[in-house]
């Protein structure tokens, strides 16, 4: 422990915070640049992949670790780390804080080794267990097992970026960490491109882009962290107490925050037993709800768990509430019309960004089934982020696990009743059904345990994102020229059309907001 000096000279060095609107803002601009490379990645892979086998089976092999990525490395680690890291640094010395990053840098860089190795002797199995539709053809699980082996090591990778990126979260550095994923998709951009044309099957080149995009995000994070004199210096210890702490929040931290990504998951192990092309309808779709997810629900859901932890830590109960309200709102402010957009634009969307080369009308018209249905969970989505939080800045772990199995259980009843009059639309829907059962307990948890209150305005604020919504579902209505037309079209008239939608869009929602008495000082909070 340090000394009483020590760590009061050091609490009178520790700067103010940036305001929450303000690093929302940073981060939501950064992953932005990220999800727009993201979606030109993945017009890139249409263009030359299609949604035929080989994409099917690069898509499982890219989506086993980039799962238990979001599963451990973005959920239950990062979300256990920040708290127990924000509260060394305001309780401890920086001496205590770098101890504690040296032990975690140790512990989980062992433990992630192994793993790795495992996995990748062991790339069959894990093929057969996530798409087991695929035992029945030898290409598809054969091309899947050959680049699991060389996508696997990528979330020991970025797992210890995900470890940085914890560090500069917590120490308000957001946009370096929201501007790592940039590298992911300029590897894979330049493997589809440049790679692909020298290797004897084309599409393993993308397993590649994804090794490489691992180690170019640790490496890229790493000049930072000297910068902060926070550089790790690894040291297996399990039996430290922060690392103790660390542990006891991450298995249930598991289930807690990532429900969403596992229910996703089951949807490509049910995928793999529908029609080729199930696979990929359903990841196309499942890219575009993950652009106002990504951008909006994780860009605020990064800034407030470091804010709600040091609450906590301060006993700020009210600034607690109050910094969850505001989160609240600013979903629901942009959550909204982002999900009444994907409904009424989801043809045009799919067609404008993917339909080229080997993607067919037909499956313009499929993925954009269920990206309706996914739509429908947009908000859910977007509120697990941010209400999520509000339970592990209070080391609060077991509650959000109780929550989330239910609400996985209620996804494999839904998967079940719905596959078979949906198929792959069903399994969306499933999803976005799982979901919205999932943020209704957290909010009631939140609620009767005081860390949640109704601030003044709720009737006000829902009356006037209510008049903007409608004005901006009026505006698509009237300007979106018909579904025939967009699949006729090419690409550069395609691209015209739906920046004049999308730009009258943003306008019309936007202005209404102003009339309506909407205006940014309202949503500046700290």
């Amino acid at each position: 422990m340090s000394s009483e000096p020590e760590h009061k000279e050091e609490q009178k060095a520790l700067p103010k915070p940036p305001g929450l609107l303000r690093s929302s803002g940073l981060v939501g601009v950064m992953t932005m640049l990220s999800r727009i490379l993201g979606l030109v990645r993945d017009m890139v892979i249409a263009r030359y992949f299609g949604a035929g086998a080989g994409a099917d089976a690069f898509f499982v092999a890219f989506k086993i670790p980039n799962f238990l990525r979001r599963l451990f490395a973005e959920g239950a680690f990062s979300q256990a780390f920040v708290p127990v890291l924000s509260s060394y640094r305001q309780q401890e010395s920086i001496t205590e804080v770098r101890r504690l990053v040296n032990a975690v840098a140790g512990s989980l860089g062992l433990v992630l080794l192994g793993v790795t190795a495992v996995a990748m002797l062991g790339s069959p199995l894990l093929t057969a267990v996530f798409a087991p539709g695929f035992l029945d053809d030898d290409l598809k699980f054969s091309l899947a097992s050959d680049m699991l082996r060389i996508t696997f090591p990528y979330l020991l990778l970025i797992s210890l970026t995900a470890f940085a990126g914890g560090i500069l979260n917590s120490y308000d550095r957001f946009a370096i960490p929201a501007f790592t994923p940039v590298l992911l998709n300029l590897a894979m951009i330049g493997a589809a491109i440049f790679l692909s044309p020298l290797m004897e099957t084309p599409i393993i080149a993308l397993a590649w882009g994804v090794f490489i995009a691992g180690a170019l995000q640790l490496f890229f994070q790493l000049p930072f962290l000297m910068q902060l004199g926070l550089m790790p210096r690894p040291k297996v210890d399990y039996k430290h107490e922060g690392v103790s702490r660390i542990l006891k929040l991450m298995v249930p931290a598991m289930f807690g925050v990532s429900v969403s990504q596992i229910n996703l998951l089951l949807d490509t192990v049910l995928a793999s037993f529908l029609q080729t092309g199930s696979v990929s309808w359903l990841y196309y779709s499942d890219r575009l709800a993950e652009l106002p997810l990504g951008v909006f629900g994780i860009a605020i859901a990064t800034v407030i768990l470091p804010s709600l932890s040091r609450k906590h830590s301060a006993a700020s109960v009210d600034k607690f509430a109050a910094t969850l309200d505001w989160a609240v709102r600013a979903v629901l402010l942009i959550g909204l019309p982002a999900a009444l957009a994907l409904a009424l634009l989801a043809e045009p969307l799919i067609a404008t960004l993917f339909h080229y080369g080997e993607v067919t009308d037909r499956d313009v018209t499929m993925a954009a089934q269920s990206l309706r249905a996914y739509s429908a969970g947009l908000l859910a989505f977007m509120l697990i982020k941010v209400l999520a939080p509000g339970y592990f800045a209070r080391e609060d772990t077991k509650t959000p696990v109780k929550i989330g199995i239910i609400a996985m259980v209620a996804n494999m009843v839904f998967n079940l009743a719905l596959i078979f009059p949906l198929a792959h639309a069903g399994l969306a829907l499933a999803t976005s059904l799982s979901a919205w059962l999932n943020t209704g307990l957290l909010w009631r948890g939140l609620i009767k345990e005081g860390a949640w209150k109704w601030q003044p305005g709720w009737p006000r604020f829902l009356v006037q994102i209510g008049l903007a919504n409608g004005a901006l579902a009026a505006a698509i209505l009237w300007l979106q020229p018909p579904v025939d037309q967009w699949l006729g079209a090419g690409g550069l008239q395609r691209a015209m059309d739906m920046g004049i939608l999308v730009v009258s869009g943003v306008a019309v929602y936007f202005i209404v907001l102003a009339l309506a008495g909407v205006r940014v000082r309202h949503f500046r909070h700290r």
